[in-house]
């Protein structure tokens, strides 16, 4: 009996292949809405991703307004360059004259000229910072608290391998070697500045057993020269005298830092310390649009155009409209905490209101977005009080401040069992569910291809031997009719 080889054109002349595959796909035809299904669920996955990031900004741009430090923000300015300034949140405003008499510096020596290339000769080097008074190496050194580091010079040292050794001390100073012309001398310079980072240098001459004459270690000591004393920096703030063991006041005028980058005797400049309204309007500014930017794609994901028949990505989705109204809601707090007759209790009350919705079709693009006024905005940053209490007050009930209420709804919407990670896994469980559905649609073709190809290939090897039959029996009629004739 005839077989087919391969699935197709089988030899009865049925299209076996054909067959099979239009009824396969007809198996398969539910998988078209179930890819649809999963393609809007994993759009969807993505699409709270986004607004848990937004959300995760509002939540930020809310904490700098429930922060103390967010409403006291100042700004310090000098009126000129010899002297730059800065302010840490809360301090008071304030503005005084500020005037450089000396920068601060660090000691810096030089050794003897001594031959080029030439051994130094063996013994210890001992460097221990400190104060002088009256000079270095020419007064009274009074030692630091840091120990006194001991260097161990060989007899075949050059001038170059002790700047080495000290560098590698960590003794608080720096080595240099200066070619003069004549010889080598070693330059030291404190690493710090300010008169107590000082430092002495004294020898223990084991070549020649003398730590005072001119040969030998004891040359780096004898015939040093200073070429500059370790001094504090030194101002006058409003003609009293100050000092720092740098170039960096700190804590002279409490919460200010003032750098002193030159002297400027008989002409002081001016510190001013003020409130850095700017600040605050830039983090109310920051505060705004984190929020319209979470409104913007809840408005377009949850609309419905009845023009078009089209609905948004979440269009009736309840929880999602739930967020949304919770930051609604949470806009429209009225806050008490300034008692009865506080300037601000609302966000309209410092120029912040709620756009009237424009209508585009039959669909509300803007609906709920916020608008700052700025001239009304910045007339109430002039009363920062009243601003912080309207934001960021902590009192139970309506006293509560609205940064303080936001905060507590977005905190919740981001906690690890909160809005997203419950909408996050539902989606996901719902993806899962989609997928197993298009397996098992998927293993059903298979069954139902495997069934019916052995069925028409059956029927095709059929047809194929009835095929040969009627020929056979076609043939012979005519040949029985030749007979007759």
């Amino acid at each position: 009996m005839a077989t087919i080889s391969s699935l197709g054109i089988g030899t009865s002349g049925l299209d076996v292949q054909s067959i099979v595959s239009q009824l396969v796909a007809l198996e398969k035809k539910p998988l078209e809405s179930l890819k649809l299904e999963a393609a809007a669920t994993q759009t969807k996955i993505t699409t709270v991703g986004q607004i848990k990031s937004l959300v995760d900004t509002l939540n930020t741009a809310v904490g700098k307004l429930t922060s103390v430090t967010g409403w006291n923000a100042v700004t310090a300015s000098s009126s000129g360059d010899a002297v730059s300034a800065s302010a840490v949140g809360g301090t008071q405003p304030t503005n005084f004259q500020f005037e450089v008499t000396n920068l601060a510096k660090s000691q810096s020596t030089a050794s003897a000229s001594i031959p080029t290339g030439s051994a130094i000769g063996e013994g210890t080097l001992t460097l221990q910072l400190g104060t002088w008074t009256g000079g270095a190496f020419a007064g009274t050194f009074a030692p630091g608290s840091a120990a006194a580091v001991d260097i161990s010079i060989s007899a075949t040292d050059t001038l170059s391998d002790v700047a080495s050794k000290i560098n590698g001390a960590n003794a608080g100073v720096t080595a240099t070697v200066l070619n003069d012309g004549t010889g080598e001398r070693l330059l030291l310079t404190s690493k710090s500045l300010g008169a107590a980072s000082g430092f002495n240098l004294s020898v223990t001459d084991t070549g020649d057993a003398n730590n005072t004459d001119a040969n030998g270690l004891s040359r780096l000591v004898n015939g040093i020269s200073v070429t500059r004393q370790a001094e504090d920096a030194a101002a006058k703030i409003n003609g009293i005298d100050v000092t720092s063991t740098s170039n960096t006041f700190t804590n002279v005028v409490s919460g200010v830092t003032l750098t002193a980058n030159k002297t400027n005797v008989g002409s002081p400049v001016t510190i001013s310390v003020s409130q850095d309204t700017s600040a605050m309007k830039t983090n109310i500014e920051a505060f705004v649009k984190a929020y319209n930017d979470i409104n913007s794609v809840l408005n377009e994901a949850t609309k419905y155009d009845q023009s078009a028949g089209v609905g948004g990505l979440f269009q009736g989705d309840s929880t999602m409209i739930s967020l949304q109204n919770a930051l609604r809601t949470a806009l429209q707090t009225v806050n008490t905490s300034g008692g009865t007759g506080a300037p601000y209790t609302t966000l309209s009350s410092i120029g912040i209101r709620v756009v009237a919705p424009t209508l585009g079709g039959s669909t509300v693009g803007n609906a709920g977005q916020l608008e700052i006024d700025s001239t009304t905005l910045t007339a109430a940053l002039a009363n920062s009080d009243a601003m912080k209490a309207l934001f960021s007050s902590t009192e139970a009930g309506s006293g509560q401040g609205i940064a303080v209420k936001i905060k507590s709804v977005t905190t919740a919407l981001l906690a690890t069992d909160g809005f997203f990670k419950r909408k996050s896994d539902s989606l996901e469980r719902e993806l899962d569910g989609n997928q197993d559905q298009q397996e098992r649609v998927n293993d059903k073709a298979s069954r139902v291809e495997a069934q019916l190809t052995r069925k028409y290939s059956a029927l095709d090897v059929q047809m194929a031997s009835l095929n040969s039959l009627s020929t056979y029996i076609s043939q012979q009629i005519a040949q029985w009719n030749k007979s007759n004739s």
